[in-house]
């Protein structure tokens, strides 16, 4: 039974860190971004946030974006500093032709940091892109 289930694996769904400046606050922060990278819209996109290590965590934040156009990208939250020091998980469901798909991505405790800013696609800009 369980070998007749279709399980179809997220291509071209990615999760990224960017530092950004905040016009209003006059200063630099970081933010998480969902980028679309394939050829197809996703739908009803679920994502599901939290923060953690052994000894302590945040509390569990949801989203959700009703459409996602193929070749585009999705402001998803603010990550304060205090929480980059602990793992970061986005647990990220959505529908695509007419199936579910779901990817978990992990941003590990500190590896959000300006030493690790990489040129991103979709967005224009640096940040670190998780797959």
């Amino acid at each position: 039974m369980k070998k007749d289930i279709e399980i179809p694996e997220s291509k071209g769904i990615y999760l990224a860190a960017v530092r950004e400046k905040n016009e209003e606050f006059q200063s630099m922060e970081w933010n998480a971004y969902l980028i679309n990278d394939s050829e197809k819209s996703i739908e009803m996109v679920l994502i599901v946030t939290n923060g953690f290590d052994k000894e302590e965590s945040t509390s569990t934040m949801r989203h959700s974006i009703k459409i996602l156009p193929a070749r585009s990208f999705a402001k998803i939250e603010f990550l304060q500093d205090e929480v980059l020091r602990l793992n970061n998980q986005f647990s990220v469901t959505y529908f695509a032709d007419d199936k579910m798909y779901e990817k978990t991505f992990l941003f590990k405790k500190n590896s959000v940091n300006e030493a690790a800013l990489k040129d991103l696609p979709i967005i224009k800009k640096q940040g670190i892109l998780v797959k």
